[in-house]
């Protein structure tokens, strides 16, 4: 950079605007600090001097040169600029109802030493890249940098660390963005728009007294903003938009922006049946359950004229939660998993429009875990548009009660979203901001966020008295304007529309609104339609061949471990996996992450692509999967399974953040829109999950039951007392199975590695069969290497997966039966290791019981009904007696056992799952097992 040519043009003649700014700080610090600066800034300033005098010999006539004296002066003026550019926003706007101070202590320039003269004085280039035709000096630039900067729209970006993309911004900000023109027709349009979102709000309220809506008002423009991005996506040729958002403004949305006709709205007011009213033409797709869920919690697809799909997720109350589920959804939506290896992903053929409360956005940490997605390989999208619909309240809690930080979108500039704070009472502006949001998605792949600040008309909801806790607030609100009315009012200042116009079209709208529910109540007659169970739900799994011909079998192993021969595994793994040789050889067994493998690499040979997650997954958390090998001297990956024969599908598998609620949310919106995909997440340890329970409490249990919403997602929850403390012991089964119903999953505890391959071969069989449901395997620890567990090829390549499994070389003797053992997991295996061969257990038969729901109770029956002379069955369990599958199985054992006594082997009931002390531990399982086998 340094010049040793003294006849040499200045430098500084070609620097303008910010990046002259930039360089004058450090010929500021040059002349404090020159030892702080790279020797080539030294080396200029020496030769050229302050960056702003510029060499007698290049001076020309009637061009504008800073004296050396004023250097001071413009080095202040720039300072300014940068000043409004970056807090700007805390001067603007924003606030319809203008109850927020303006701090413009930043914005003034006496604070940096200057008068207007001053200012006059400073060349415009120097604050602004080409400067407008009509800003000719520094005053008149600093002037319109703050017309740009603090009015109906506010930027937050200097927190961007990419200086592309904040000079993208800048630019765009800079050339108007911030002014938009829109021309009459597009104008008449908003107007119509907002004329429906009001008038569909009002007609409710007036026909359906007392009924909740959550309604949009205050918010209004919200619908104009995602109309305006709906077109840019159409126009962009984008595939798929997937929405998720809380209650608040749902039914709006879904009628103006999912065209959900006014019929069916009204219909559900009205709770009678809305199917008659779904369009012919098959553009709007509801699903339903048979248990159902409140009108503001369903979601909807859309699919327009020009062929964009704009989907609506399901969310129930838990407001933010939808977002790593849309986030998921998203991410099926862009991939391509017909292939072999790792899924292809288009980011341009779908995103993410993610709507947040105000008091939510700051308030619940699974906001935060969705933005830390955002450049996660396994998670990101190529950037969501987040959207706060921002009341200023929630619920009754003012934002100083609500937060710490100064705007609810804050904590997105942790991860560097650019933020957009725009008026809601100015659509125009809505308009413009939904234009830009959308470019910078495209050009940058990232995350952008719009702080769409308005009000909330109404309380809560509409039975909600708000004067009670927030008067000043509703004192204002009360007196303030709707959007729709002060927009009618400025197109008519403009001639766009009269007075007149504007009423008129308000009173066309009500009527359309009347026509839709006259027709409504003309088909009152018809009964609320009474949605069942189906029977494909009913009848549960049917029993299918999983099994694989031993030749396959052998082929596909022999692939996973031939690896190129420039290719350096870990030498002490190389030879742990090199043992997989040997079960092909007669020799030893297959463990569960063998069997595990095998059952992946067929699975994709059958043509269903496989994604896992979850903290370590690659390596197994127990360092037993190594589904991802390491070269040991360059650190290069090699995945297998991507280089075996006939695969028809991709596979992926990846480490997860550590955000458990958000990972599993994620996975599940991947497989509701990907049905084909085996798509598998892996707690660490099995209670983690507990992290995640509203996951498993509002989708995954009940989704379907809610909303019709299939899934086959596989959760992995490792599962095991090896005296290692309370949360390294427990999955919390009972949790699950309390939630066990209507078909709505299967749970099993398993004890063998044969049956892991079958369960999961049956799983990818059922993807996308209206029988699917989720699959919750409480997976071992310890058992992952046990030899009990360990499974032969022929386990493998014959037979189906068993719901139970009766211990060998027991039972054999039906008259000399006294009790019946039933356990499952580790426990069965602990039992097993007990009786060994059952020499001296004549008396006693053990049931592992492998799939606890669907509980196999007719299979268990014929076992019972074999022994007639058993006196007791008994159910043994790891887990203290409030916990785990006893208080589940006990009801199907007293009417299985038709009289006989049923009893408990475990631990006494507690309230923390397990000791805290290894050898308690083991002095209270023996106690367990010395109890179940003592001869009666």
């Amino acid at each position: 950079m340094s010049s040793n040519y003294p006849d040499a043009k200045s430098p500084w003649s070609s620097i303008t605007g910010p990046n002259l700014g930039y360089v004058m700080e450090m010929y500021d610090l040059y002349q404090e600090s020159p030892e702080l600066l790279d020797p080539e800034y030294v080396e200029l300033f020496k030769q050229y001097g302050p960056p702003t005098e510029v060499p007698k010999e290049q001076k020309t006539s009637g061009a504008t040169i800073v004296e050396p004296n004023n250097f001071e002066k413009v080095l202040a003026a720039v300072h300014l600029a940068e000043a409004i550019r970056a807090h700007g926003h805390l001067a603007s706007d924003i606030y319809p109802l203008k109850d927020q101070p303006k701090d413009t202590s930043r914005m003034e320039p006496s604070t940096y030493g200057l008068s207007e003269q001053d200012l006059k004085e400073v060349p415009a280039s120097f604050i602004l890249n080409n400067a407008p035709h009509n800003v000719s000096n520094g005053l008149e630039a600093i002037n319109y940098l703050k017309s740009l900067y603090t009015d109906k729209i506010a930027f937050e970006f200097s927190h961007v660390i990419q200086p592309q993309e904040r000079s993208w911004l800048q630019e765009k900000i800079e050339a108007g963005i911030a002014k938009p023109s829109l021309d009459a027709d597009k104008k008449k349009q908003v107007l119509d728009l907002l004329t429906r979102v009001e008038g569909f709000e009002k007609f409710v309220h007036r026909t359906f007294v007392g009924q909740k809506r959550f309604s949009i008002e205050g918010v209004d423009s919200l619908v104009v903003l995602m109309d305006e991005l709906v077109r840019m996506s159409e126009s962009a040729g984008t595939k798929d938009i997937m929405i998720g958002m809380a209650h608040r403004g749902r039914l709006n949305v879904l009628t103006h922006i999912l065209n959900k006709p006014y019929e069916m709205m009204f219909a559900g007011f009205a709770h009678i049946g809305d199917e008659a009213f779904l369009p012919k033409d098959g553009s709007l797709q509801i699903t339903k359950g048979w248990f159902g869920d409140v009108k503001y919690h369903m979601g909807a697809a859309y699919k327009s004229a020009t062929g964009t799909n704009v989907k609506l997720a399901y969310n129930p109350s838990h407001l933010e939660i939808v977002s790593p589920i849309v986030a998921g959804q998203t991410r099926a939506a862009q991939e391509l998993t017909e292939q072999t290896g790792i899924a292809k992903i288009d980011p341009k053929k779908s995103y993410a429009i993610l709507i947040h409360g105000d008091a939510a956005f700051p308030g619940q940490g699974i906001v935060t875990e969705t933005l830390n997605f955002s450049r996660v390989k396994a998670y990101q999208t190529g950037g969501s548009i987040h959207i706060i619909a921002n009341n200023l309240i929630g619920f009754t809690t003012e934002q100083f009660d609500s937060r710490s930080t100064h705007y609810s979108s804050d904590p997105a500039k942790g991860f560097e979203v650019p933020v957009i704070h725009v008026n809601a009472d100015e659509p125009e502006a809505v308009v413009a901001v939904a234009r830009l949001a959308f470019e910078y998605r495209e050009k940058f792949g990232k995350d952008i966020l719009i702080d769409l600040i308005g009000y909330r008309r109404y309380g809560h909801n509409e039975m909600d008295e708000p004067l009670v806790t927030n008067p000043s607030m509703y004192q204002g609100i009360h007196q303030h304007d709707t959007v729709r009315k002060l927009y009618g009012k400025q197109l008519a200042a403009e001639n766009i529309l009269s007075e007149d116009d504007v009423q008129k079209l308000d009173a066309d709208v009500q009527k359309e609104m009347q026509a839709a529910y006259d027709r409504v109540k003309e088909n009152k007659s018809e009964d609320f339609p009474k949605l069942e169970i189906p029977e494909a739900v009913l009848n549960g799994y049917p029993e299918v061949p999983t099994g694989i011909s031993k030749d396959i079998l052998t082929k596909m192993n022999e692939e996973l471990l031939s690896w190129p021969s420039d290719f350096s595994a870990f030498g002490k793994l190389a030879k742990i996996l090199k043992r997989r040789e040997e079960p092909f050889k007669g020799k030893g067994k297959i463990d569960w992450a063998h069997a595990e493998t095998l059952a992946f690499g067929s699975i994709l040979q059958d043509g269903n692509p496989i994604r896992l997650t979850g903290q370590d997954a690659q390596r197994g958390t127990f360092a037993h999967r190594h589904l991802v090998l390491h070269d040991e001297k360059n650190g290069s990956e090699l995945v297998p399974l991507h280089h075996i024969s006939d695969a028809r599908a991709s596979f992926v598998v990846y480490n997860s953040p550590l955000s458990e609620a958000s990972v599993l949310g994620f996975e599940y919106g991947y497989n509701v829109e990907n049905d084909k995909a085996l798509v598998i997440w892996e707690a660490q340890y099995g209670d983690f999950a507990n992290m995640a329970q509203m996951i498993f409490d509002q989708f995954i249990s009940a989704g379907r039951a809610k909303w019709g919403q299939k899934s086959g997602l596989v959760m992995l929850l490792p599962h095991g007392y090896e005296g290692q403390g309370p949360e390294h012991s427990s999955a919390r089964l009972e949790r699950h199975l309390q939630m066990a119903a209507e078909n709505n999953w299967t749970v099993a505890n398993l004890s063998s590695a044969a049956n892991y391959f079958h369960i999961l071969r049956r799983q990818a069989k059922m993807l996308g069969e209206e029988s699917i449901r989720p699959l919750i395997i409480v997976s071992p620890k310890s058992l992952l290497r046990h030899p009990l567990v360990g499974a032969s090829v022929d386990d493998l390549s014959e037979g189906h997966f068993q719901t139970i499994i009766e211990q060998p070389n027991m039972g054999g003797n039906v008259k000399k039966v006294k009790r019946i053992l039933f356990a499952s997991g580790k426990m069965a295996i602990d039992l097993a290791e007990r009786v060994k061969d059952g020499t001296g257990y004549e008396w006693a038969h053990i049931v592992r019981v492998e799939q606890l729901y669907p509980f196999p109770a007719e299979k268990i029956k014929a076992i019972v009904d074999r022994y007639p002379n058993a006196k007791e069955l008994a159910w043994v369990q790891e887990e203290p007696m409030n916990m785990g599958s006893w208080t589940f199985a006990h009801p199907y054992l007293r009417e299985l056992g038709d009289g006989k006594e049923v009893k408990y082997f475990g631990r006494i009931q507690r309230q923390s799952p397990a000791e805290g002390d290894g050898e308690a531990h083991k002095i209270e399982q023996t106690r367990i097992i010395d109890e179940a086998l003592a001869k009666l």
